[in-house]
């Protein structure tokens, strides 16, 4: 079975390993559990900590 590695939901970007990196951000959105990486994280924090969906951002 191949190993899926953690990508991010926004710019693709995929984790060195199939372990979530500390400084990525999980959220649940519709029943769907989406990884952000640290640099898509950082630069919608306001959006984030609004709990608006990723869609508004």
């Amino acid at each position: 079975m191949p190993v899926t590695k953690a990508t991010c939901a926004l710019c693709g970007q995929q984790a060195p390993s199939e372990d979530v990196p500390l400084t990525w951000m999980t959220s649940i959105e519709d029943g769907r559990k989406l990884l952000y990486c640290d640099r898509c994280a950082r630069e919608n924090v306001r959006s984030i900590e609004g709990k608006l969906d990723s869609v508004y951002w």
